[in-house]
């Protein structure tokens, strides 16, 4: 079927078309999809089963559908598979992870981690078969290597980062949101370019048979909803 196509002011607009539902499909859609994302959960034990390629694909992909100021969609996934490269994120990540353990993170903040029980020992990093790492693009450069412009960058990828999460858990698989600080070392080893910051790392895999997760409790509507 052809698309439908309007131009405006010079610029090409494609028709709209998404499927509806009727009240009551849209509140039992709605339940059962958060039941299901309620589910989601943080995990730190992972299984080095591998995971085809096309997978990763997917979720990448899938993220990158997330809405973004102006359209410049500001962001890379860095994909790593390779174990000497994990290896080397592990060493960097677990360096800066016990400075701030022992010196950097105040009391208060180490008395938040305490019920999640985690430390700067980070053996995921080299465990789970894939790492996603996130970087946001403070600018582009044009071929020129004029810097062009990018609008709402951190939020553009904070919303590309909640898709992909939404994606890893969607496939069956775990997630972890990594964020060791300083993050430079990442920019380093993946050779990225100036224009691009580390965002998040997200180790993705299996979990491991057995696998416990800490008993949170998420706050209620009434306490995250303000209705006006």
């Amino acid at each position: 079927m052809d698309q439908k196509i309007k131009i405006i002011d010079g610029y090409e607009f494609i028709a709209y078309e998404h499927e509806s539902y009727s009240e009551k499909e849209m509140l039992d859609r709605s339940q059962s999809f958060y039941e299901w994302m309620d589910q989601r959960r943080t995990v730190r034990d992972f299984s080095d089963k591998p995971i085809p390629k096309e997978v990763i694909d997917n979720l990448v992909l899938t993220a990158s559908t997330a809405p973004s100021g102006a359209h410049k969609q500001p962001w890379s996934f860095c994909v790593v598979s390779d174990p000497k490269l994990k290896t080397q994120i592990r060493i960097a990540a677990e360096e800066e992870e016990y400075e701030s353990y022992n010196s950097r993170m105040p009391p208060e903040w180490l008395d938040d981690l305490r019920p999640l029980q985690t430390d700067w020992k980070k053996p995921f990093l080299e465990i789970a078969p894939y790492l996603i790492v996130v970087f946001k693009k403070t600018y582009d450069l044009a071929p020129d290597g004029k810097k062009k412009t990018n609008y709402y960058v951190a939020e553009s990828v904070g919303l590309a980062c909640g898709l992909l999460l939404t994606a890893i858990h969607h496939a069956g698989l775990v997630a972890l949101t990594h964020t060791p600080s300083p993050m430079n070392f990442l920019t380093k080893l993946l050779k990225r370019p100036e224009n691009e910051k580390p965002f998040l790392l997200i180790p993705v895999g299996y979990a491991t048979a057995g696998t416990y997760v800490p008993n949170l409790k998420r706050k209620s509507l009434e306490q995250i909803a303000t209705y006006y």
